[in-house]
């Protein structure tokens, strides 16, 4: 997962074809095919891991999808994949830790594919290791990636959210913050990484209680260890200390960290999830 930067292009849907059991017929079985259809999405880190695989479930589910981070080629490619399967994708890169930028890309998505009705705020990065050993330019990466680049995005879709709350079929829009573990307990060295992450489900909580009256869900989806490139973002000491600790758990795949979205943001309109922890099965913590 990583946030991610500058112009961005259209892609319209293409005729369908075959998918290999996770685009157009998607992710999630177990619903109808076309439950989220006529809504809007906008997910962010979308180049991989969790936001590439939420996109796909998402448009498998009937959405069009505005897809966001900084390497273009790949939402390029995730586009195609899309619009491969029937779906409509929007290609925006960008580096959302930039307020007017994330703002930008908030008014794009609504601009060009009419309206906002979820958003997911997944991008993330995490780098992990001693307080006194690490960098505070890191921390500051993180903080930008992990929680001022979610405020942002937040801040310009939820006028829109509202709105398409009040005017839609389904009468709700959801808004699904990607935290982690870390947010809800921290360990040592995950210092600044978990102080973000615990920030994020404030900011959460917060905006559930203001917007809840509104019908607009705020939902923290907290996974534990999921097999993306996040941990590639360590030193190598710092992964072999990963798998020392977890040892052989067998990790979530990013597609189930999505299916876990699609379910949240599917309910009927009066169910609200708040909060979701997604954890493998064998992880104690």
């Amino acid at each position: 997962m990583s946030a991610d930067a500058h112009d961005g292009c259209a892609h319209r849907p293409a005729p369908s074809g075959p998918g290999d059991g996770r685009g157009r017929r998607g992710v999630v079985d177990t619903m109808d095919d076309d439950v989220l259809s006529g809504t809007v999405a906008l997910v962010t880190g979308a180049s991989s891991g969790i936001g590439r695989a939420t996109a796909l479930a998402l448009a498998g589910r009937g959405a069009a999808v505005a897809l966001t981070a900084r390497r273009a080629e790949r939402l390029a490619e995730l586009a195609e994949r899309i619009e491969a399967d029937g779906g409509t994708a929007l290609v925006l890169p960008a580096d959302i830790t930039d307020e007017p930028v994330a703002a930008g890309v908030v008014e794009r998505t609504v601009k060009e594919l009419g309206r906002l009705d979820t958003l997911v705020n997944n991008a993330g990065l995490m780098i992990l290791g001693p307080a006194a050993q690490s960098s505070t330019a890191d921390w500051k990466r993180m903080v930008d990636t992990n929680l001022t680049a979610v405020m942002h995005t937040a801040h310009a879709a939820l006028p829109h959210l509202v709105r398409a709350a009040g005017d839609s079929p389904r009468k709700v829009a959801d808004l699904v913050n990607v935290s982690s573990l870390a947010g809800r307990q921290a360990v040592a060295t995950s210092t600044a990484y978990s102080a973000t992450k615990f920030g994020v489900v404030a900011f959460g909580e917060a905006l559930r209680q203001e917007l809840a009256p509104k019908h607009v869900r705020v939902c923290s989806v907290e996974p534990g260890l999921v097999d993306t490139e996040l941990r590639e973002h360590n030193t190598p000491e710092v992964r072999e200390a990963l798998a020392r600790m977890f040892g052989p758990v067998e990790r979530l795949e990013a597609r189930d960290v999505a299916e876990a979205i699609v379910y949240v943001v599917t309910r009927p309109r009066r169910v609200a999830l708040a909060e979701l922890v997604v954890r493998p099965t064998e992880q104690v913590m």
